[in-house]
C-alpha cells in the first residue's frame, strides 16, 4: 500500500524490453538505500516488484497488462519518475489509500498561475471521481477540486510542482490515474441491490 506522498524524484536510466514484458532500470538514492530484491516500490504511481539493486539503482519488470494501462509503455532512458516505497505498519497516512493499481491514463491539458491545474479524465473512470474526493496522479495523492464527464481539476502547491513530475508537465503529456480503490467497492456492493430494487419498483 502506498499513501501518495512521493519521497524523491528518480530517473530512468535504462529500459530493456523482455518477452511480455521491459525491464527498467531506476536512479533513486532515498528508496534504493534500503530497497531488497521483492520489495515494492510505486513508480509514478505503479507498483512494481525490485528485481536487484545496484548501489543508487534498481530495476523492475513491467508486464503488458501494466504497459497497457499506464504510461509505462512509453517511457525512456531519461525520463523522470515519481518514487515512493510501500507504506509501514503505522507510518503517518500523509495522502490516501492507494494500491499502486493504475486505472489508466489521463493528460495534462493546462495549469495556471494559481497552481490550478486540468487533465483530461477517461469516461470510464469520471463516476469514481468526485469533487473534494482523493486521485492518484502519477502517483501523487490530491484533492479534485472539481470534475466533469470528461476532464477533472486539481490545485497544485509549489512544493509538488518542484519535487514531482507535474512541475515538469507539458500539455499532452499522460500521467497515471487510480481512483478511489473504496468507490469501485461500494459499487460493487450497491449494484445488485440498486438492480433490484428498480426491478421491484418497475413491476
Amino acid at each position: 500500500m502506498f499513501t501518495g506522498i512521493v519521497e524523491e524524484l528518480g530517473e530512468i536510466t535504462a529500459v530493456e524490453q523482455l518477452p511480455n514484458a521491459a525491464r527498467l532500470t531506476v536512479g533513486g538514492p532515498v528508496v534504493s538505500s534500503d530497497a531488497r530484491h521483492g520489495d515494492s516500490i510505486a513508480v509514478s504511481g505503479v507498483c512494481l516488484t525490485v528485481v536487484e539493486v545496484r548501489g543508487e539503482e534498481f530495476t523492475l519488470d513491467v508486464v503488458n497488462e501494466t504497459l497497457r494501462r499506464s504510461r509505462l509503455a512509453k517511457i525512456a532512458t531519461g525520463d523522470r519518475v515519481n518514487l515512493e516505497r510501500a507504506t509501514a505498519v503505522g507510518a503517518r497516512l500523509g495522502g490516501h489509500i492507494m494500491q499502486g493499481h493504475v486505472d489508466g491514463t489521463g493528460v495534462f491539458r493546462s495549469r495556471d498561475e494559481n497552481g490550478l491545474t486540468r487533465f483530461a479524465l477517461p469516461a470510464g473512470l469520471s463516476r469514481y471521481v468526485v469533487e473534494k474526493g482523493s486521485i492518484a496522479v502519477d502517483g501523487i495523492s490530491l484533492t479534485v477540486a472539481s470534475v466533469t464527464n470528461d476532464e477533472f481539476t486539481v490545485a497544485l502547491i509549489p512544493t509538488t510542482l518542484e519535487l514531482t513530475t507535474l512541475g515538469r508537465a507539458e500539455p499532452g503529456d499522460l500521467v497515471n490515474l487510480e481512483v478511489d480503490v473504496l468507490a469501485k467497492y461500494v459499487e460493487k456492493l450497491a449494484t445488485p441491490h440498486l438492480a433490484g430494487l428498480a426491478e421491484h419498483n418497475g413491476a
